[in-house]
């Protein structure tokens, strides 16, 4: 595999498990069934996932590359808020489009 299809490989990666906390709002970890999951419980599954997405990119610059860059505190930052704009659709759906879709057809008295 090249650096170039690692890196979209990464990205896609990243972008479905930044998601997956708030998209599947029954299960925790894909494994665990849950009747509900607070704020609190998605925050921390979304952390667990960003923590599995640097070891997938540490894994991964080391196959593909060869080794591994020295980072600073600042690489982690700014992947840290980048995985955080990756959850931003699927946040908005969990707590604010389904809010509002629920609203919506109880006022119009739709049932699907």
């Amino acid at each position: 595999m090249d650096l170039n299809q690692a890196v979209w490989l990464l990205l896609i990666t990243g972008f479905i498990l930044a998601n997956i906390p708030f998209l599947l709002s029954n299960r925790l970890f894909l494994f665990i069934k849950m009747t509900h999951k607070s704020f609190i419980v998605n925050v921390i599954e979304w952390f667990v996932y960003f923590l599995m997405t640097g070891l997938f990119a540490y894994l991964l610059e080391n196959k593909s590359m060869g080794h591994v860059a020295p980072q600073t505190w600042e690489f982690y930052i700014v992947a840290l808020f980048m995985f955080l704009i990756f959850a931003f659709p699927g946040f908005i759906y969990r707590y604010n489009l389904s809010q509002f879709s629920k609203k919506h057809k109880k006022s119009s008295g739709q049932t699907l």
